[in-house]
């Protein structure tokens, strides 16, 4: 792997960081939001000025109209992006739309793309993902779908309960995971103003970054007409799992940015802040945060650089990228922990931008997958690989 950037890739890195500096970062105490995100106001004088810098959905494909960037080349550019909690939703990288874009690419029919991908490249359309349900429906365990969707001639007729669905008040259209008669699960592409939709209420939670927040969906007798179910009948388990591997890892790119964002504010901080007779940062206690908050960033970045190389050579990087959204989720909160440490009481008000990083990071170590079902799901796979080496050691040396 090289960890050398192309002087094109460098050129991008220094345009974003730029445009995020000058374009976004200035925006970030306006007031057109609330504590369920940006208002769609904001989001789209964002996305204007991304798509006037030429940064508008640079991971979608040239023929969409994005750059068609490699999974190393988000890696550097998301990153640059999430420095401020707005970037993402000005370069229209923001989760759920990223993964969903994704998803669109790889699945949809050209039909599909051009009535719901095409609009949202150009930023003019967002999009949600309804898939965790409440109690005793899906979460960390997609088997547990309760949403039904059964065939009644040329439709499919869904019903079900969704919540924690991100980006669901103002989403133009919605991908739907709904399980079939055989417990098979599809996915359906829907708009959101069909009849048999209900935005019950949104959810307060502790972010407070996603344009549209977090609903509560449910879905009474929705049709959806069997031209618009996405891929194939009864695959939506697979296709999920197209999407989850690299969507977990855009979280971490993301996040990352803002890590960066907290430490260089608090860094800033006790390099000028004086206490007992020397600058904060010339103590041992709070000299030791600064180098563990530098190790963290390093070993998150490495960590989202490698599993995206591997992306890149066509793997599915489904233990990868759970291993590094444990890391990079928990090295990560870390970072923006110590740096509230440091920052005292600047630290714990809004005087910084710490404390939201701080309440809007806590989250990440449970989207896409608590750090815990990780572990589990990495745990067995690393137990079935030794089995199974173990039985090819025994043959080989049976047949000896």
């Amino acid at each position: 792997m090289d960890f050398s950037l192309s002087p094109e890739l460098r050129a991008l890195r220094d345009k974003t960081r730029r445009f995020i500096a000058e374009q976004v970062i200035p925006l970030e105490g306006d007031p057109r939001q609330s504590h369920h995100g940006p208002d769609e106001a904001l989001r789209r004088e964002l996305v204007a000025r991304a798509r006037a810098a030429g940064l508008l959905t640079p991971h979608a494909s040239r023929e969409m109209g994005g750059l068609g960037l490699t999974h190393v080349e988000k890696a550097v550019v998301f990153e640059e992006a999430g420095y401020s909690r707005l970037g993402p939703t000005a370069l229209n990288i923001h989760a759920p739309d990223e993964g969903n874009i994704h998803l669109m690419e790889e699945v949809a029919t050209p039909a599909q793309k051009e009535r719901w991908l095409r609009p949202q490249v150009a930023g003019e359309l967002r999009s949600c993902f309804a898939m965790t349900e409440p109690s005793p429906g899906a979460g960390a365990d997609p088997s547990m779908l309760q949403a039904t969707a059964v065939r009644d001639g040329d439709d499919y007729v869904i019903n079900g309960r969704k919540w924690f669905i991100t980006g669901a008040d103002g989403a133009d259209y919605a991908i739907v995971m709904a399980r079939m008669e055989d417990g098979s699960a599809t996915m359906f592409l829907t708009d959101m103003d069909r009849t048999g939709i209900v935005l019950e209420r949104n959810m307060d939670a502790m972010d407070s970054c996603f344009t549209g927040g977090h609903g509560v969906l449910r879905f009474d007798n929705l049709r959806v007409p069997a031209s618009d179910v996405l891929g194939e009948v009864g695959k939506g388990f697979r296709y999920a799992q197209v999407r989850l591997a690299p969507a977990r890892l855009t979280h971490c790119m993301r996040w990352l940015g803002q890590a960066r964002r907290a430490h260089d504010t608090a860094l800033a901080y006790v390099r000028k802040r004086h206490a007992f007779g020397k600058p904060l940062v010339e103590h041992e206690g709070v000299g030791f945060m600064v180098a563990d908050n530098d190790m963290d960033l390093h070993t998150a970045r490495l960590h989202i650089w490698h599993t995206a190389w591997l992306l890149d050579q066509g793997e599915k990087c489904n233990f990868e990228s759970s291993r590094a959204k444990v890391v990079c989720s928990e090295a990560e909160w870390r970072v923006v922990d110590r740096s509230v440490q440091m920052l005292g009481g600047q630290g714990v008000t809004g005087e910084t931008p710490v404390m939201r990083i701080f309440t809007d990071m806590r989250a990440f170590r449970i989207y896409d997958g608590p750090s815990e079902v990780h572990r589990w799901s990495m745990a067995r796979k690393l137990a079935h690989l030794s089995e199974k080496a173990e039985a090819e050691l025994l043959r080989d040396g049976g047949a000896a």
